[in-house]
């Protein structure tokens, strides 16, 4: 077990990402029939356009409120406004043509829709900062902003525009550079990127990934954390290998934090010992999502434990797997709370041994 010194408490606290949205305010059966939608489907929401940003806002209040009476460390707004991690984001950027999206295979093996690039891709517009406004004008907690990465981004779209793979990565880190500045100047903590495309496609993240990354948290200001998954649970079944195809490089890039997905894949954890030795802050995924069964908190300080054979306590976050958004409130609730305490299980051990 490593253990060095540090001021803060071990083992923090956080969500990936999306907490369930309530059933009042999305059809969470239409939402799970579209997979992990990459273009708008509006037709999810329950409630009318004139006041969906209301009953959006409503929904927020009560998941930062949960994660304060769960007593989480860093917060994010649960992600409440989102009909997917990717698509809010990635749909209100210029250069695509909304009105004849493109159709390929997608990881769930069925035909997805994405954004067809038509001209160059740029930013017209903040997306999330009035999202990251509304976090910090309503808690005292430390907050994290996510939105999705450059890469995931330029692999999940067909490009009729630049022909380059290189070239459109870049264009979106350019835009996503943009937003992310504007997140931190809005008293963001921490902006994840969420990049689970490294994996599927790490040839091209080999070549580029680290690049597209950095031009990505230009300029950046607070923490800088990237997310890794093997795809949400309730979508993407059979998850059988514990090692991603692309993780080690991230030791180049210039993030301060990797997420990543290690409960319900049975990570092997000897793979984050590279990051660790560059300094990255691991952030744990200690949930497993793809069941409803609830861990122990023994369970959770258990797989803690595990990961410190190879990363120092002071680099290990605490987290799910991945985000919530398909799981029931109840479940999500009562898992983040296991989690919770068996962090401070964790820290009682550490304590004992140190």
């Amino acid at each position: 077990m490593h253990v060095s010194g540090g001021t803060f408490e071990l083992f923090p606290t956080t969500v990936v990402g999306s907490y369930p949205q309530p059933d009042w305010l999305i059809d969470r059966d239409k939402l799970r029939e579209r997979g992990v939608p990459r273009v708008r489907v509006a037709e999810v929401w329950r409630v009318l356009e004139p006041y969906l940003t209301q009953a959006q806002d409503d929904a927020t209040l009560l998941a930062i409120r949960a994660f304060e009476q769960l007593g989480l460390d860093v917060i994010t707004d649960g992600e409440m406004r989102r009909e997917s991690y990717s698509n809010r984001f990635a749909t209100a950027l210029d250069g695509l043509d909304p009105e004849h999206p493109a159709e390929i295979g997608g990881t769930t093996g069925r035909p997805t829709l994405v954004p067809r690039v038509v001209g160059p891709i740029r930013r017209r517009a903040p997306v999330e900062v009035r999202d990251l406004q509304f976090l910090r004008a309503n808690t005292e907690r430390r907050i994290k902003i996510t939105l999705p990465g450059p890469f995931s981004m330029s692999v999940q779209a067909v490009d009729d525009y630049y022909r380059d793979p290189r070239a459109l990565a870049l264009a979106y880190a350019e835009a996503a550079n943009a937003e992310i500045r504007e997140l931190y100047a809005a008293g963001a903590d921490v902006v994840q990127i969420d990049e689970p495309w490294f994996r599927n496609a790490p040839d091209k993240a080999r070549a580029f990934g680290v690049e597209v990354v950095s031009k990505a948290f230009e300029g950046a200001t607070g923490t800088r954390a990237l997310h890794m998954c093997f795809g949400y649970a309730a979508l993407v079944g059979g998850k059988n290998a514990n090692r991603y195809a692309y993780l080690e490089e991230l030791a180049e890039s210039p993030v301060d934090e990797v997420s990543i997905e290690a409960a319900q894949p049975h990570l092997d954890l000897q793979t984050l010992a590279p990051l660790a030795r560059a300094g990255k802050r691991i952030v744990l995924g200690t949930l497993d999502l793809g069941t409803s069964e609830v861990e122990s908190p023994e369970t959770v300080a258990a797989r803690i434990a595990a990961a410190l054979e190879y990363v120092p306590a002071t680099q290990l976050v605490v987290a799910p797997d991945c985000g919530m958004k398909y799981l029931g409130r109840e479940t999500a609730y009562a898992k983040l709370r296991a989690m919770v305490q068996g962090a401070a299980q964790a820290r009682d051990q550490v304590g004992r041994h140190a």
